[in-house]
C-alpha cells in the first residue's frame, strides 16, 4: 500500500466505513431527513420564483439583520432551506444531499438538525454584532449588510462538515475546511464568508463540549480503557 493510500485510509477510513455501513444496511432510509430537506429546498426554490410565492417565502424564511431579533429567530430554522436567489439552486441541493446526508448517517437526524441550526444561528447573530462593530473593524460589517437577505444552507453545511470530520478524526479535512473559509474571507470580505467563520466557531465550541462530556462519561464508567470509551469519537448514530 502506498503512502498516499495509507494517509487516505487513516484520514477517511472510519468516516467511509460509517457511511458505507449505513447505506448498505438501510439504503435510502439511512437519511430520510436529508431527502426531506432536499425536497423542501427545491419546493422553496420553485415557490419563491413565482410572482405569487416570492413574498410568502420572504415572510417565513428570509432573515435580515435589520429585522427585529424575535422575527429573525422565528425565521432562522426555515432560512436553512431557502436557497439564495443569486446562486444556482443545484449548489444548495448538492450541499444538503452530500453533507447533511453524511451527517445524518453518522450522527442521527436530530443531532444533524441541532448542529446545523446552531451553525446557522451563529451566523445570523454574528451579522448583527458585525454591523455594530462597523466596517473599519476586521470583524465588522458595513451598515448596508443589514439589508442583505441571509438564507441558504451554507453555514449549516460548513458547521456539519467540521463536526463530522472532527468526530471521525479526519482532522486534516476539518482543518482544510477552516482554512478555505478563512481564505474566502480574505479574498471576498462579505457577509456570507464571515458568517461561515462564525458558524465554525460555534461548532468548535460544540466539539469541545462533546469531548468534555464523553471524557467525563468515560471517567465515571471507571473502565480505564483507552480508545473509544472516553474519546468522544465513536459513531453516535441513533
Amino acid at each position: 500500500m502506498s503512502t498516499l493510500s495509507r494517509l487516505a485510509r487513516a484520514e477517511w477510513g472510519p468516516l467511509y466505513s460509517a457511511v458505507r455501513g449505513g447505506l448498505v444496511a438501510r439504503r435510502w432510509r439511512a437519511a430520510p431527513m436529508t431527502l426531506a430537506a432536499v425536497c423542501l429546498t427545491a419546493a422553496f426554490q420553485f415557490v419563491q420564483n413565482q410572482s405569487w410565492g416570492y413574498q410568502f417565502v420572504q415572510n417565513i424564511g428570509c432573515v435580515r439583520a435589520e429585522d427585529p431579533l424575535w422575527l429573525a429567530l422565528l425565521r432562522t430554522p426555515l432560512s436553512l432551506f431557502v436557497p439564495a436567489l443569486d446562486l444556482p439552486v443545484w449548489g444548495a441541493l448538492a450541499q444538503i444531499l452530500l453533507v447533511f446526508g453524511i451527517a445524518e448517517i453518522c450522527l442521527g437526524w436530530w443531532r444533524t438538525l441541532v448542529i446545523g441550526y446552531v451553525a446557522t444561528l451563529a451566523g445570523t447573530l454574528y451579522a448583527r454584532v458585525g454591523i455594530e462593530l462597523g466596517y473599519d473593524n476586521w470583524f465588522g460589517l458595513p451598515a448596508s449588510d443589514a439589508q442583505v437577505a441571509d438564507t441558504g444552507p451554507s453555514a449549516a453545511v460548513v458547521g456539519l462538515a467540521v463536526f463530522v470530520c472532527w468526530r471521525y478524526r479526519a482532522y486534516f479535512t476539518a482543518a482544510l475546511v477552516v482554512v478555505l473559509m478563512v481564505v474566502e474571507v480574505l479574498f471576498k470580505n462579505n457577509l456570507a464568508g464571515k458568517e461561515h467563520l462564525a458558524a465554525i466557531g460555534a461548532v468548535l465550541v460544540l466539539c469541545l463540549l462533546s469531548s468534555v462530556r464523553h471524557r467525563g462519561r468515560g471517567g465515571r464508567s471507571g473502565s480505564g480503557r483507552s480508545g473509544t470509551a472516553g474519546s468522544g469519537l465513536p459513531p453516535i448514530r441513533s
